[in-house]
């Protein structure tokens, strides 16, 4: 789709709009003039030296939105500044040195295509960020938003209600073409990751890589399931076999995944990237203070006041919760009995489906109280007030990781080690399983999607900008985005491969075609995902990472819970059960020690797999040395000058 006005001539052939500053419609005008003099202003005088232009929809109206953009020396030099590390001539990777801009591969006296339009809008985000206050006492045209030195800009502009959002642009040519590869056309075949990098950042490829990892990983379960799950039951040999694979299994991928994820994070650069000093949330308040690191004036909060919201309101909240789902949970039984008393009655086909309806009911609830928990945790995390958005993203996790795994998996613990019914464990665990990925296909993406389109036809005819040719005009076009939804990030995609990779490690011994069901969830995730990426929410800021964070420890948790798991099913077994008809003290001792060791096989595994690939290691020590003899002789030179 071809535009009347392209994304890199807006007005001015020299100005490429990268991101969209949209301000209240009420704003100020000198609230205005004075964040356009300040985002334009020199670096030397507290500026952050951009351009920014307002999106003039009329000639007479100056309207509350704002295009940015940036020089390309200006982009080079904020390279240097956020610590991009790209290819060197040699094929290393090396971080970026404006100085140095030659020796670095694919750059050329023009800078074109040297920096992706992600990195450029991941620069300017960062530079709109650090503009911070000077001597200013509060924002001109707002008395009541107080601003001290050192204060972020944008921050206090968004907590007082005059910013509305900073979002990237699409760039709509790139976007087609990499629709058109990603979900395009069905096809069997992986993903081009490195193109989504470039376009969306190294957060979304992860996400995406790990998804694809993940469905590959997810085959040998699968292939292994079909032949155990028609023909072998109740065979004592095959289920340790299996339960035995899915031990190993578990451990392997997440093992092998961290030497996949080093080698796509050393090629795009970020796995030598230096972590930024953290600056405090948006939402952070207190009294006003001076910071012992920076020695710059920010709020100030104890912490003493925040462990007692956390210990005596955020705590009890979340037992509170926990209760209320395992109630819920006894509420389900109760159906279940209802449902078999019912097909006992009857026996007919009706009363043979009603057996499923408690469950699939069960499985709607259980999604239903994810999401409504979501909301509150979310509140009481941002009442506790914490500092960092680190600190605020781990006891966010934490809190909606406790939930969700007692509310999906509470049952199905109920059901194998105090009811002891395999029959009825199968049955849930395949329905919740199945319905749950229903679900959230349908929430996720096929209803944002379709509220998206309907939005957009509304848009447009209240615009008058359907043309015969389809052309899209820049106005246009940001008038287009600005209302599309806001992605909030990929919490909720890894929060649901964590509950799958719990179905499958922690009971697929007793069910094996869950692993087929989550592999063919997966497969559809794939597009749905990307459908949902391009065409349902604004494109998020591109954000470096090295690594999938807090959830790589989540999955390895649930891996070790797995091996428990799988342990005491198989000695639940009627075959291993046979074996020591006497006494059952010595089944357990055995099941406790086979378990021991296999958690120790475990750890010894992960031990022993190194996390980086011995060309990453090689890469990484050498330019360690390198770096050292380069200090080395710097000294030596400043001896020799002294």
């Amino acid at each position: 789709m071809k535009r009347s006005q392209s994304l890199h001539e807006a007005a001015d052939p020299n100005f490429r709009p990268l991101v969209v500053i949209e301000l209240v419609k009420d704003a100020k005008e000198e609230t205005k003039e004075w964040l356009v003099k300040r985002i334009m202003d020199k670096k030397k005088d507290g500026g952050a030296q951009l351009l920014i232009k307002p999106l003039q929809e009329n000639e007479v109206d100056q309207g509350n939105i704002y295009l940015v953009g940036a020089s390309k020396l200006r982009l080079l030099l904020g390279a240097e500044a956020v610590g991009l590390v790209k290819e060197y001539h040699d094929g290393s990777m090396r971080t970026f040195t404006f100085s140095n801009r030659k020796d670095f591969k694919d750059f050329s006296d023009d800078h074109a295509n040297f920096l992706t339009m992600a990195e450029c809008q991941y620069i300017i985000k960062h530079e709109l960020e650090n503009l911070r206050a000077k001597d200013e006492k509060f924002i001109p045209g707002s008395q009541q938003s107080r601003l001290y030195p050192g204060k972020s800009i944008l921050r206090r502009l968004s907590t007082s209600g005059i910013l509305v959002q900073t979002f990237p642009l699409h760039d709509t040519e790139n976007l087609k073409r990499l629709g058109h590869t990603w979900y395009g056309k069905v096809k069997l075949g992986y993903q081009p990751l490195d193109d989504i990098r470039c376009y969306f950042g190294e957060t979304i490829a992860l996400y995406f890589a790990f998804l694809e990892y993940f469905t590959f990983a997810l085959i040998p379960m699968a292939i292994i399931g079909i032949p155990y799950y028609l023909f072998a039951w109740e065979d004592y040999d095959k289920y340790v076999v299996f339960a035995s694979f899915n031990l190993l299994w578990s451990t392997a991928i997440l093992e092998v995944w961290k030497r996949v994820c080093a080698g796509m994070a050393y090629r795009w650069g970020t796995l030598m990237m230096k972590r930024e000093f953290e600056e405090p949330r948006p939402a952070f308040h207190g009294v006003l203070g001076t910071n012992p690191v920076t020695g710059r004036e920010e709020p100030v909060y104890s912490s003493l006041k925040r462990q007692l919201r956390i210990y005596l309101v955020s705590v009890p909240f979340v037992c509170l919760c926990l209760y209320l789902s395992l109630y819920v949970m006894m509420i389900y039984f109760d159906l279940e009995l209802w449902a078999v008393d019912f097909h006992e009655k009857h026996q007919s086909e009706l009363s043979n489906l009603m057996l499923f309806v408690p469950s699939i009911i069960y499985a709607i609830v259980i999604e239903i109280m994810n999401r409504l928990y979501r909301y509150a945790a979310e509140f009481l995390t941002s009442w506790e007030n914490h500092r960092l958005e680190s600190s605020y993203q781990n006891h966010l996790i934490l809190k909606v990781l406790v939930f969700n795994f007692l509310n999906c998996f509470a049952s199905l613990f109920y059901i194998a080690f105090v009811l002891h019914d395999m029959k009825l464990l199968r049955q849930s665990l395949a329905t919740l399983l199945i319905t749950s990925q229903i679900l959230n296909q349908f929430v996720e993406a096929l209803l944002p999607f379709w509220l998206q389109k309907r939005h957009n036809k509304k848009l447009k005819r209240t615009m008058k900008c359907l043309k015969v040719d389809g052309e899209l005009s820049l106005v246009e076009q940001v008038r287009l985005e600005k209302e599309m939804g806001t992605y909030l990030g990929t919490f909720d995609d890894y929060l649901e491969l964590f509950l799958q990779f719990g179905y499958v490690s922690l009971f697929s011994c007793v069910y094996p075609l869950a692993a087929i069901f989550a592999v063919l969830n997966n497969v559809t995730e794939f597009y749905s995902d990307a459908l949902k990426m391009c065409q349902v929410f604004k494109r998020p800021f591109a954000e470096p990472t090295a690594s999938v964070g807090v959830w790589q420890l989540a999955f390895e948790t649930m891996s070790v819970i797995s091996v428990v798991t799988n342990c005491a099913l198989i000695g639940m077994s009627p075959q291993v059960n046979s074996l020591f008809p006497d006494s059952k003290t010595d089944l357990i001792l055995i099941v406790v020690a086979i378990e021991h060791a296999l958690l120790a096989m475990k750890f010894i595994m992960a031990f022993v797999i190194p996390d980086y690939p011995y060309e990453i290691r090689m890469k990484l020590a050498r330019m360690e040395f390198e770096s050292l003899e380069a200090l080395k002789q710097k000294q030596l030179d400043l001896r020799e000058d002294w």
